[in-house]
C-alpha cells in the first residue's frame, strides 16, 4: 500500500485529504498539535481499513519530524508528503504595521522552515518511491496583496518558491504547490473572525488533489478550483 504523511491532519483540509486517501487504500502518518482531536481523526480514518500512525507534536520540532518519517518507514516508506500545517502569525490577522515580529517568525517557522525540514527528512524515502510526490498547501495570499494577510502571504510565497526549486532539483519527484481556494476552516475563522460569508467545505476541493495523484502533471503551482474544473 502507498504511504502518505499529512501534517495538520486533525481537522479541515488535512482530515479531508486523510479520509479520501484512506478510502483509496493508502496507509497514513498523521500529525497535529492537538492530541485528542488527532486521536479522534485517526480512529475515524482507520475505519476505512487502512493503517494509521497518529503522532501529536509541533512540526517545528526536528525530533517530531524525524518521528513522522520513522513512522512512515515502519509502514513501508513515503510516497506522498503533504505539508498542510500552517500558522497565521496573528489571530485575528492585522496590518503589517501592527504584526508582531514573533508572530511573523512563527508563521515562517511553521509554513516554510518546518515544511522544508520535513522534506529533507523524507527525501531519501521519497526518492525510493516509484511515484514520490510532495504537496505544499499554498494560498492565493502568497500571490496577491490582501490587506492584513501580509505575514501569512509572505510565508506562503516563500513556500511556493521552495516547492518550485525542489521540483527542478528533484526531477524524479512531483512537487506541487496547491492553492485550495476559500474554505470553511478553523484557520480562516481565526484569521477573519467577523467574516460570516459562506465558504465551501474542505471536502469539496479534495477531488482536485486526487486528480493530481491520478494524472501526475508536471511539478508546479496549481489552483484546486481550476483543477476541479478540468483546467
Amino acid at each position: 500500500m502507498p504511504v502518505a504523511i499529512i501534517t495538520g491532519a486533525s481537522k479541515g483540509l488535512g482530515r479531508a485529504l486523510a479520509e479520501a486517501l484512506a478510502a483509496r487504500g493508502w496507509d497514513l502518518v498523521l500529525d497535529a498539535r492537538g492530541a485528542e482531536v488527532l486521536k479522534e481523526t485517526a480512529e475515524a480514518v482507520a475505519g476505512h481499513g487502512t493503517r494509521v500512525a497518529a503522532l501529536p507534536g509541533d512540526v517545528t520540532d526536528g525530533r517530531h519530524r524525524a518521528g513522522l518519517v520513522a513512522a512512515a518507514w515502519d509502514l513501508g516508506g513515503v510516497d506522498l508528503l503533504v505539508s498542510n500545517a500552517s500558522a497565521l502569525g496573528a489571530e485575528p490577522l492585522v496590518r503589517l504595521g501592527e504584526l508582531p515580529l514573533e508572530g511573523l517568525r512563527r508563521a515562517l517557522e511553521v509554513n516554510v522552515v518546518a515544511a522544508l525540514g520535513l522534506v529533507q527528512e523524507a527525501l531519501p524515502l521519497l526518492r525510493e518511491s516509484a511515484a514520490g510526490a510532495v504537496v505544499a498547501i499554498s494560498s492565493d495570499a502568497g500571490a496577491e496583496a490582501y490587506e492584513t494577510w501580509g505575514g501569512y502571504g509572505a510565508s506562503k510565497a516563500a513556500l511556493d518558491q521552495l516547492a518550485a526549486v525542489l521540483g527542478v532539483e528533484e526531477p524524479g519527484l512531483r512537487v506541487w504547490a496547491v492553492d485550495p481556494g476559500d474554505m470553511a476552516t478553523d484557520l480562516y475563522s481565526a484569521a477573519v473572525p467577523d467574516d460570516d460569508d459562506p465558504r465551501p467545505a474542505p471536502e469539496s476541493v479534495v477531488p482536485a488533489f486526487l486528480r493530481l495523484l491520478d494524472e501526475r502533471p508536471a511539478s508546479g503551482r496549481y489552483s484546486a478550483p481550476a483543477l476541479a474544473e478540468g483546467r
